[in-house]
């Protein structure tokens, strides 16, 4: 029954919390920061409409499914750049960082997203882990290894279509940049925050023929390893297998 209540909750309720924004404490950063003299950095290229292959959004709705075969065929980088731009796209910054406008909803414009990317196949990328850079629309280099299909389907409780995808997004949450508006009612926010990250996700992946897997199901802390997150203010709550789909 709580755990119920707890889904019914909304902002108007927990009156008399006092929120750090109210505090006048100062708002979290928009991205998690990174050593900026030693980071490997990619730019992601350019893309336009072109990319669509299936430019009736009708059609993507009607299509859309959870694909968990993929063919062998390699994303293009521009694909990858479609697709993080689709989910975590930076439209504008409000005043000073305060604030972004993306591609995706989000209570009180808080985004508290990481997106991660586990790149095995994708052309002009080399295998490993990175982060998405969204404020630049880049992609930071953190780490690459042999096992990490392997590692993936582990973390994953043998759910081996994970492993074996080109590509996979992870999302971490960074509850804080939701809790300093919100308090603890920020949470029921970020759980619906992140169904429009992975919607948007769907539906771009089928507008390039491409399809993915919503995985909930996965073992915390390994996940949470894996990206070499603290499991507290960072942790994973989210992640979908990318790959192209046979016809």
């Amino acid at each position: 029954m709580n755990n119920r209540n707890f889904m019914k909750s909304y902002f108007g309720s927990h009156k008399g919390i006092i929120t750090d924004q109210m505090k006048g404490m100062p708002y979290p950063p928009l991205q998690k920061p990174y050593d900026e003299e030693s980071a490997e950095i990619i730019d992601l290229p350019e893309f336009d409409k072109s990319i669509i292959q299936k430019n009736d959004i009708f059609e993507c709705i009607k299509d859309r499914r959870s694909i968990r075969n993929f063919t062998d065929e390699s994303l293009t980088k521009e694909e990858l750049s479609f697709l993080l731009w689709a989910t975590q796209g930076v439209g504008k910054i409000i005043r000073d960082g305060y604030a972004t406008l993306r591609t995706v909803p989000s209570a009180g414009a808080r985004h508290p997203f990481e997106t991660y990317i586990i790149a095995d196949r994708v052309k002009g990328i080399n295998r490993g882990v990175y982060r998405y850079l969204a404020l630049t629309h880049q992609l930071l280099f953190l780490f690459t290894q042999d096992d990490m299909p392997e590692k993936l389907n582990i973390a994953n409780l043998g759910q081996k279509f994970v492993g074996d995808a080109p590509l996979v997004f992870v999302w971490s949450c960074i509850p804080y940049r939701t809790e300093w508006r919100y308090s603890i009612k920020a949470h029921k926010a970020i759980l619906l925050d992140a169904g429009h990250v992975c919607q948007n996700l769907y539906l771009a992946a089928e507008s390039i023929e491409c399809g993915i897997c919503a995985i909930g199901a996965y073992d915390q802390k390994a996940m949470d390893d894996l990206l070499g997150l603290d499991g507290n203010d960072e942790f994973v709550v989210y992640l979908a297998p990318v790959g192209k789909y046979g016809h």
